[in-house]
């Protein structure tokens, strides 16, 4: 199917579709998570003794979705600056927002995106934070 982008420097989705889908002058990503491309290890995460979750860092958590939502856009030739509107999803808004929004206002200066931020209970892994990006891109 055209306009359909995979990238190995991006993290595996866990569903079955594309990391993004170029349609027209538009790119929409899936949603990007902060799990680590290649071993899926979520960073700033810590679990007890028996494997459940025992705390995250919300930092972490940030800069590396950050990042992947970056390698998205680069494998499909798109630029941080291209971001017109970015869907933030957090499982803590209370305990984790000053602490995103501090870090989006230092990752994303300059860039003009439209953002809207939810609080949600949960995502389908073990993580803090998800993006829905759309991105505008020259013909």
């Amino acid at each position: 199917m055209s306009g359909i982008i995979r990238t190995d420097a991006a993290p595996v989705p866990v569903g079955a579709y594309p990391h993004a889908r170029r349609v027209g002058e538009l790119l929409f990503l899936s949603g990007v998570g902060p799990r680590m491309p290649g071993s899926n290890a979520i960073p700033g995460n810590a679990y007890d003794g028996e494997g459940r979750l025992a705390g995250y860092d919300i930092e972490a958590q940030c800069r590396q979705v950050f990042a992947n939502v970056r390698a998205v856009l680069e494998a499909s030739g798109a630029h941080w600056e291209d971001l017109v509107d970015v869907t933030v999803f957090l499982t803590d808004m209370a305990r984790d927002f000053a602490a995103y929004n501090r870090l989006y206002t230092e990752y994303f200066a300059g860039v003009d995106a439209c953002r809207t931020t939810l609080g949600i209970n949960a995502l389908p892994t073990p993580i803090a934070i998800e993006l829905k990006c759309v991105a505008a891109l020259p013909r």
